[in-house]
């Protein structure tokens, strides 16, 4: 079978599945294709999961390399097996934990190469083999003649295995495996009975001090078992530790016999994995669990209801409809549940807690998902964007700090810069997203912003921060990345600043808009661009605006001059009058569009290149809206448009670059209904270039006024990219930008677009989105 099932819409309409909003709706998972992005760089998985769920049950064909950081690559023809936790998108290599792969023949119990798959026990595959949809996966592996078939519950993954007849069937349990070797710390394993192994694997890799336990059962008992430690087999062994450790089973199979495997997982312990299966998957019912994997899904996806343009082009409309679904799958993957079904997780001070009334997640790869996929969530899940920050509130109280600005398992990493989980939590609060203690969240966020942890919690708050409070800046020959920290510490100021407003703290509100300012110290006059400076204020010479760089010299964070200059989200204005004015302004970011793609020392994230600017990577990905605040929107709906036309399509290699934990997808999924959050935590969307003709958000009533809010596209078409007028409940809208306040109150926001620019609507300075100035003018 084929990947990309091609289902016509007659076919789409008849199939209903129950959701939140309607008895009847189409099945948006057949429009998924998890496929999307495991090719080139998306570092995206195939495999089976559900919208934030703790289990992501997917084939790993490799775990070296960075294209690998998924564990799985679109170019490969051989796969391990199938591990239970995955990433998506990232550029580090981690997970991949409890590995199971059924086998026949001779027991094998290392992988074996790419190269030499016969040596372990990997197997061929091919693509025309292999399926995949929202919550499901199967591949038919050549080497056993054995089709594998996958799906999960939140915490637990669903394994069955149809075999040939054979006296010599196994099901390898490879404890130690995971993404990246060199990560492995020990593992555990225990055959418990004939139909049940336990085990426990540590790691110490991205994730500091990762412990991952799991339960599984096997539906047929099975007549024979054993070890393994390394190379050393042992028959009837039932139990071993070690680094490289593992079970296997034996059964004797009849033609298209099939055997199922159930694997509940735990971070807290194996009695903590065996309380999630037996929660989660009582039964023996695979067929069943895959069907309400796609009713989850369904539910999810059908938040956002779409109508595409082009009424004679069905190959069109229908990769359209691919893209944007799967981009929604993406966006609505992380952050995971971490905590187990009664509650309880390992908290980043090591200990065991309970969460009360909340689900605690995990993997908040917020120098990312800050941007457009914590946003969203606002949009579509309010509810996971509350236990979002009720876990960051959590983390704070056991770990004393928030994570900066990134969080995986039970560890702070630092791994990325910035300090970002204040602007997830000034965006949800001024949005009105409740359901957490504002207070309490003021706290964390201004002692982040304060304080300087001991140097024992290195991978805590923000780094270099003495050196900004002191200064105003990061100077370059202290702290890497000194550029791009600083600007993104400026932006970060002003989200501390918002939320002290909010909350009437008017000392605070006013020091924090003081440092937000603090991106003008890095601005260089001479060349109009974010450059380095030393301890003494002198600025770094010689200077190459394209030189991305490494170790000492990264001064920019994956990204050059070029690329990280335009981080200033919270005061475009502010920008455009370093720049010269609006026509300086546009003329600069003209030439950022338009100059050479050449990159002087660069890294693999910067992709997606059109000139300088690189969408592969998440500092460029407002950079394209800024054309609004100067009074040229028409040229950010054509870049939008060239954006979403060239750089998402519905292919393997339908990604530029990392997805990067749903930032990548959300920025496609937002954009393409026409408007996109440039400064989270302002309330503000700004608007570009929708793809669709109609598109319909429905929304959470728990969290705002009215059921659903409406875009309407009149005369659009792939050609038909520039907006000629808008209009907003039936009045006229000339503003570039629209507050949330009017999605929450619901209404209709209508385009009507055509195949030239309309270079006066939106041109005008009171027409563009605000920015530090206007606020200031205010009070």
């Amino acid at each position: 079978m084929k990947i990309h099932k091609i289902i016509s819409l007659a076919i789409v309409a008849n199939l209903t599945v129950t959701s939140c909003f309607k008895t009847e709706s189409p099945d948006y998972a057949d429009y998924v294709d998890p496929m999307i992005g495991t090719d080139f760089h998306g570092h995206t998985f195939p495999g089976a999961a559900l919208p934030g769920g703790m289990v992501q049950l997917s084939p790993d064909t490799g775990t070296e390399d960075w294209d690998w950081c998924s564990g799985y690559h679109y170019s490969d023809i051989s796969l391990m097996g199938f591990s239970h936790l995955h990433r998506s998108g990232m550029g580090a290599g981690d997970w991949g934990d409890v590995l199971l792969m059924p086998t026949t023949g001779e027991v094998k119990v290392i992988p074996g190469s790419k190269e030499n798959p016969d040596e372990g026990y990997r197997s061929r595959f091919s693509h025309e083999e292999e399926t995949t949809s929202a919550g499901y996966y199967s591949v038919l592996l050549k080497d056993y003649a054995v089709k594998a078939e996958l799906t999960v519950s939140t915490r637990a993954g669903f394994h069955r295995y149809t075999f040939p007849k054979s006296d010599a069937a196994h099901i390898i349990i490879d404890a130690g495996h995971g993404i990246r070797e060199r990560y492995r710390q020990g593992s555990e394993i225990k055959i418990v009975s004939d139909t049940e192994i336990v085990g426990h694997r540590s790691s110490h890799g991205f994730v500091k001090h990762k412990n991952v336990y799991f339960c599984a059962r096997f539906s047929k008992p099975f007549k024979a078992s054993g070890t393994w430690n390394e190379e050393n087999i042992k028959p009837d062994s039932a139990e071993d530790e070690g680094k490289y450790i593992g079970a296997f089973v034996d059964y004797e199979t009849t033609e298209n016999e099939t055997i199922e495997v159930k694997v509940g997982i735990s971070y807290t312990s194996i009695e903590q994995a065996r309380l999630n299966l037996d929660t989660e998957i009582p039964g023996w019912n695979f067929d069943e669990i895959k069907k309400r994997a796609s009713q989850t899904w369904n539910a999810a996806l059908g938040k956002i209801e779409i109508e595409t343009p082009e009424a004679n082009d069905k190959t069109y409309n229908q990769n359209k409809k691919t893209t944007f679904y799967t981009a929604l799958y993406h966006s609505l993957l992380f952050p995971a549940t971490f905590s187990d079904v009664d509650g309880k997780y390992i908290g980043l001070d090591g200990q065991v807690h309970t969460a009360e009334d909340f689900t605690y997640l995990s993997d908040f790869s917020l120098w990312d998902t800050h941007r457009a996929e914590m946003p969203l969530l606002t949009l579509v899940e309010p509810q996971r964007n509350v236990n979002a920050i009720r876990t960051m509130l959590a983390q704070f109280e056991q770990g004393g700090w928030l994570p900066t600005p990134q969080q995986f398992g039970n560890s702070y990493t630092n791994d990325m810069i910035g300090d970002h989980p204040v602007a997830a939590i000034a965006d949800a609060f001024q949005k009105g997203i409740a359901g957490f203690d504002a207070e309490e969240a003021y706290k964390a966020v201004r002692k982040n912003a304060m304080e300087t942890p001991p140097a024992e919690h290195r991978s805590r708050g923000r780094i270099g921060l003495n050196d900004y409070l002191e200064k105003g800046y990061l100077p370059y020959d202290k702290v890497r990345e000194s550029v791009s920290r600083t600007l993104e510490y400026a932006y970060n100021d002003w989200c501390v600043a918002q939320l002290a407003k909010a909350l009437g703290k008017e000392d605070d509100y006013k020091l924090f808009m003081q440092r937000a300012a603090n991106y003008k110290n890095v601005l260089d006059p001479e060349t109009g661009l974010a450059r380095p400076k030393d301890s003494e204020g002198n600025w770094l010479a010689p200077f190459n605006p394209t030189f991305v760089g490494h170790g000492d010299e990264r001064h920019y964070t994956e990204a050059n001059a070029w690329q990280y200059t335009w981080f200033v989200p919270h005061d475009v204005q502010g920008l455009i009058d370093f720049e010269g004015g609006r026509k300086n302004f546009i003329s600069k970011l003209d030439t950022l569009f338009t100059m050479s793609s050449e990159v002087q020392e660069t890294v693999s994230d910067v992709t997606g290149l059109i000139g300088q600017y690189a969408h592969g990577n998440e500092p460029s990905h407002h950079t394209l809206y800024l054309y609004d605040y100067a009074g040229a929107p028409w040229k950010t709906q054509e870049l939008a448009r060239k954006v979403m036309e060239e750089l998402y399509h519905s292919g393997p290699d339908g990604l530029c670059g990392n997805e990067d934990m749903g930032q990548m997808s959300a920025w496609y999924v937002l954009s393409s209904m026409g408007f996109y959050p440039v400064a989270p935590g302002q309330n503000v969307y700004v608007i570009g270039s929708p793809e669709f003709s109609k598109v319909t958000v429905h929304l959470d009533e728990d969290y705002y006024n009215s059921p659903e809010f409406t875009i309407k596209i009149v005369n659009n078409s792939k050609d038909n990219c520039y907006i000629q007028k808008a209009l907003f409940n039936d009045n006229p809208l000339n503003k570039t930008w629209f507050k949330h306040e009017d999605i929450k109150d619901g209404g209709t926001l209508v385009f009507q677009m055509g195949p030239e620019p309309n270079k006066s609507w939106g041109a005008n300075p009171g027409d563009a989105p605000p920015s530090i100035k206007n606020e200031w003018s205010n009070q």
